[in-house]
Parts: structure tokens; C-alpha cells; sequence
């Protein structure tokens, strides 16, 4: 397993230079596939739509030089043939998974099959998330009720132990001050990763969780480890 979850991307030399000892080679010798599908689950306005999903493949994850970079919709790859997207899965090196709602991402993962495809696919791959992109590979989910997937539909696959929460002191965001973040991590069963936009954390191995930051973040331990 290779995961580099990120709070706003990768955004600094550290993220980078983590990313770089997870590919195993350069940049410029590494494909990548992003994936946008979790950005149509937020509340949607014009801006957004251009900042996250546009903008998302030139920056916060899509900017560096990769050999190739394609896109993969999730929620298109229902109605297509297998053989038309597969190969560019199979030649990938990296999935670049960008922010938005957690169960709208997994409920699209598990309908377009790419859920039951995780266990092959992070033996040999690079797992980039940002903002929800990483929340679901955790055990902490959330959404923001904008979809129609039924209310069963998992919120994050909990394949690490722990909850992230991203966007700490976010300048707009009133409900990520360290003081709020650590409020709602208290009432969670988990630990927690607080992390800020210039941190993330490289998971490798069976879990083993390093913190790479230019910024701040802190571990709160969960309302069962207190």
C-alpha cells in the first residue's frame, strides 16, 4: 500500500519529495489518472466547479510534469465498455483523487467498480488523495447531502484506523479552527490526523503513517483512546 493523503494537494517540496519516494522514480517518467467525480457532490456554482474540477488538473494535484496525465469520471464509466478505460488504469502509476464529498466519491467507486478493484490496485499503484480523496481511505466520512445515493452508502472504505480531518485554520472555513477540529475529533471512536493545507500523511506497508508537513497538524487520540 502507497497512499499520500493530502489537505490541499501537493502544494510544497515536502508533499512532493513524498510523492517522488512513493512512485519510486521521477515525475517525468510516471502516468497518472485524475479522478474529479467526488468535486460534483458539493453544493454547485459556476466557480466552483471551474476551481475544482478545471482547475484541479492543473493544480492542486494535477500541476506537476507527468509523463501522461488522463482523467477518469467515475461516473461515466457505467455506460462504457471495460476494454475503453481498463488499459489506462492498468499503464497508471498514480490516481490523482480529487476533494469534495466523501459518499458520493464511494457510492460512484462502488457503482463504476472501482471499489472491488482496490485491493489489486494499491499493490502497484500510487493512491493521491486531497480533502475527501483522502478522508476515504480512513474511517471517517462525510457528505454534504447533495446527491441521491441511499443513505446506506458508505462514507469512507476504513482501510487505515483513523479519521482525517483536512482544511485546518482554512481562512474560510469558520468550522476548521484547531479549536473546532479538535471538538468534533473528540467525539470520534478513532484517532485523528488534524492537518493543514501543507501537510499530508504517506501511508506505506500495512498502515505505517508518516507525516509529512510544512505547515501544522496535530494527533488527537478519540473519544476510546482518551
Amino acid at each position: 500500500m502507497k497512499l499520500l493523503l493530502a489537505s490541499g494537494g501537493i502544494n510544497n517540496t515536502s508533499i512532493r519529495n513524498a510523492l517522488i519516494d512513493l512512485l519510486g522514480k521521477p515525475i517525468e517518467e510516471s502516468t497518472a489518472l485524475f479522478i474529479p467525480t467526488a468535486t460534483h457532490g458539493v453544493p454547485a456554482s459556476p466557480s466552483f466547479v471551474r476551481n475544482g474540477i478545471v482547475a484541479g488538473l492543473s493544480e492542486p494535484l494535477g500541476h506537476l510534469p507527468w509523463k501522461s496525465m488522463g482523467l477518469l469520471e467515475l461516473t461515466a464509466l457505467p455506460s462504457l465498455k471495460k476494454d475503453v478505460w481498463l488499459p489506462s488504469l492498468e499503464r497508471a502509476d498514480a490516481l490523482l483523487v480529487q476533494g469534495g464529498d466523501c459518499q458520493y466519491l464511494c457510492g460512484w467507486m462502488e457503482r463504476s467498480g472501482l471499489a472491488a478493484m482496490l485491493p489489486a490496485l494499491l499493490d502497484r499503484l500510487v493512491w493521491v488523495g486531497q480533502s475527501a480523496g483522502s478522508m476515504i481511505m480512513s474511517s471517517h466520512g462525510t457528505t454534504f447531502g447533495q446527491h441521491t445515493l441511499p443513505a446506506e452508502t458508505p462514507k469512507c472504505f476504513g482501510l487505515l484506523k483513523f479519521a482525517i480531518l483536512p482544511h485546518l485554520d482554512y481562512p474560510t472555513f469558520p468550522d476548521n479552527s484547531l479549536a473546532k477540529l479538535e471538538e468534533k475529533a473528540a467525539t470520534l471512536p478513532m484517532p485523528s490526523y488534524l492537518i493543514d493545507d501543507a501537510t499530508a500523511l504517506k501511508v506505506t506497508g500495512d498502515g505505517d503513517v508518516e507525516v509529512i508537513s510544512e505547515g501544522n497538524w496535530k494527533l488527537m487520540p478519540g473519544a476510546l483512546n482518551s
